[in-house]
């Protein structure tokens, strides 16, 4: 993978290297004394957060969250008009947004060590223990089973504005941050790499103090010792820092809605189809959320087409076209005695294929999204730095998008409570730099695995329909191989220290 090699290599060498007018919201946070100084002047903040989604606000509730940065002065700008109380947390019988994350336990662990995980828990939440997946010429299958790693859950399906919510009312309870909102940020100026010192534009203002600016569309400046870029795949941050990346676009498209089954489940389903992987995933009671990655040709004409037409579209993807489901011939083998001669102790191992629930309504409006794989070369720069899908986007076959953006705050938070500890300025970029060795090892290897099944299953040709029925077979029938898939999707390998966020 060309595109792998080259991040690697930047990698390498990076770590070489020692609507209407703004409301604000909150403005109660203190100024810290520790290492950072004193903060002059009310434009002037330790942490200026652009993007007030998942990963923007995870950011701010960390910071909020860790005794060594809930001192610190902090902003969030946003472009929508966030508001107070926007969001319900209480259970409800509605029907879910189509909006939806599967949520890894290492990402549920960061939102109970910030206290805001008991918010989703008054809300909808839907665990899944299992999943299984196949493809569409029906020659192998693997199932994948909680307790095959001793767990409960493989993760949650919440959705996205119960997640916002949830983080906001914990950034609220702690009266931690100003919420800028609605505004649009105009230029961030002040960091090495910017077009405006490279272009040799900086003036005092700009650069005072050492801290970046960061310019609003109605003109109102802020000074900020570091600038989190949080605003998603078309970051304004990242080019206006000069930070560089590459896209490819998939030339698919991910259609997500709403739907009502036959029966409820608690079973991530997926099926690999020629035009890409359908996902069925459960909403709590007989919802369900669909994620459909397709052409974008087919994409429109499912958005448009009426509800019967498309219930018996996603029937027939899932259940009743492309030939036999797999056999489970040899699973039901090992769930005798030579599955005991086998040592074969995983219990998914021995269960045989199981067919998804029906489809019987679509309770939501279509709507799609275009699908690349996209990395920043570099996620820092000198008082800027990168997190979530400004520095990195994925397929969502596996639905680890925002999982890897937790995993970006989670990561950032520790580094820069580190760094407040021993007195270095958060803006330094030999202290960021620490934080993009640090993840580009946990993303890279990912966008590679998830990049590498979308070209593996976009291919129907006979020797890779085999190599692909292989894989799924020794997914199901090797135990210890099964366990290392569990734990790394479940992303084990970031569990947290609790002891980094303790008000």
């Amino acid at each position: 993978m060309s595109w792998l090699r080259t991040a690697t290599s930047k990698a390498l060498k990076a770590s070489a290297r020692s609507y209407s007018q703004p409301i604000l919201l909150r403005a109660m946070a203190t100024t810290t004394q520790q290492a950072q100084g004193r903060l002059n002047t009310k434009d002037e903040f330790d942490v200026v957060i652009i993007g007030g989604g998942m990963v923007g606000a995870a950011v701010c509730c960390g910071l909020a969250t860790n005794k060594l940065t809930n001192s610190l002065r902090v902003a969030i700008i946003d472009g929508k008009p966030l508001t107070e109380g926007s969001h319900t947390l209480h259970k409800t019988s509605a029907i879910p947004d189509p909006r939806v994350s599967a949520l890894t336990p290492s990402t549920v662990n960061f939102l109970e060590e910030v206290d805001a995980w008991k918010y989703i828990l008054y809300s909808r939440h839907a665990p899944f223990d299992s999943m299984q997946v196949w493809d569409y010429t029906g020659l192998s299958y693997t199932r994948y089973n909680a307790a095959d790693v001793g767990k409960h859950v493989l993760g949650y399906v919440v959705e996205n504005n119960v997640i916002l919510s949830a983080l906001y009312t914990r950034i609220q309870d702690l009266g931690f941050a100003s919420l800028i909102c609605p505004a649009t940020v105009k230029a961030v100026k002040g960091c090495a790499y910017s077009p405006s010192k490279l272009a040799g534009e900086e003036n005092e203002e700009e650069t005072r103090n050492g801290f970046a600016q960061v310019e609003l569309d109605d003109g109102q400046r802020l000074h900020a010792r570091l600038v989190v870029g949080a605003d998603g795949a078309s970051s304004k941050v990242r080019e206006m820092a000069g930070l560089k990346s590459f896209k490819r676009e998939y030339k698919q498209e991910a259609l997500v809605c709403t739907l009502e089954t036959s029966r409820s489940h608690s079973t991530a389903w997926q099926r690999f189809l020629p035009t890409g992987p359908i996902a069925i995933l459960p909403m709590g009671a007989t919802f369900s959320n669909i994620v459909w990655s397709t052409s974008p040709l087919q994409a429109i004409e499912l958005k448009t087409m009426g509800e019967e037409d498309f219930v018996a579209k996603v029937n027939e993807a899932l259940v009743d076209s492309f030939g036999p489901f797999p056999s489970s011939r040899i699973p039901q083998l090992l769930a005798g005695p030579l599955g005991s001669f086998l040592g074969v102790t995983a219990s998914s191992c021995k269960e045989p294929f199981e067919a998804p629930p029906y489809i019987t309504k679509c309770l939501s409006k279509r709507a799609s999204f275009p699908l690349s794989l996209a990395h920043a070369y570099n996620y820092v720069s000198p008082r800027v730095v990168l997190v979530g899908d400004a520095a990195h986007t994925v397929h969502p076959l596996a639905g680890q998008g925002v999982n890897l953006g937790f995993g970006d705050a989670t990561s950032l938070i520790s580094i820069l409570s580190a760094g407040i500890e021993v007195g270095a300025d958060i803006g330094e970029v030999s202290l960021l730099e620490r934080y993009e060795k640090k993840q580009k090892l946990a993303n890279l290897p990912m966008m590679a695995v998830l990049d590498g099944f979308q070209k593996a299953f976009s291919m129907d040709f006979g020797p890779i329909n085999a190599a692909r029925a292989a894989a799924f077979g020794a997914a199901q029938l090797f135990s210890p191989l099964k366990r290392q898939i569990i734990s790394y999707a479940m992303g084990e390998s970031g569990i947290l220290d609790s002891k980094i966020f303790q008000v």
